[in-house]
């Protein structure tokens, strides 16, 4: 059985996307953060790295603790990575944020408050909920 471990994506200040495992949650054996243009770029650099590690256990014949990763996005990460899904009108009318902001969020230029990636996040959810029900005839 594979553990469950959070992964986090992250918008650098540079404005690359990081992928890293919280090296407090002692779950793992191994550590392992990535880089990319793209949120995409990022996660599969962090597979990558993923499986040069279990490779570099096997090599050495240390135990490798498998895993499964649950990725965590923060605003800027899921705005640019479903950019091609949800434009930013589509997003101002789903969340009430207008546009601008939700373009300040994507950029970097601004950080949303908790309040507005709860906000953000349960109206996705609800939208995912709506979707899972639909049935075309």
């Amino acid at each position: 059985m594979k553990n469950k471990v959070n992964a986090y994506i992250e918008r650098g200040n540079d404005g690359t996307f990081g992928v890293y495992i919280d090296l407090d949650d002692k779950t793992l054996n191994y550590g392992i953060s990535a880089n990319g243009k793209t949120v995409e770029e990022a996660i599969n650099d962090f597979n990558n790295s993923y499986i040069e590690m279990k490779n570099f256990h096997s090599k050495k014949g240390i135990d490798f603790v498998e895993a499964e990763f649950i990725f965590k996005q923060d605003v800027a990460s899921f705005l640019q990575y479903y950019s091609k899904i949800f434009t930013l009108a589509g997003l101002e009318r789903l969340t009430g944020i207008n546009q601008a902001q939700l373009s300040h969020y994507l950029n970097g230029v601004k950080k949303p408050r908790k309040e507005t990636v709860e906000k953000i996040e349960t109206k996705i959810h609800e939208l995912g909920k709506e979707l899972t029900t639909l049935e075309f005839t």
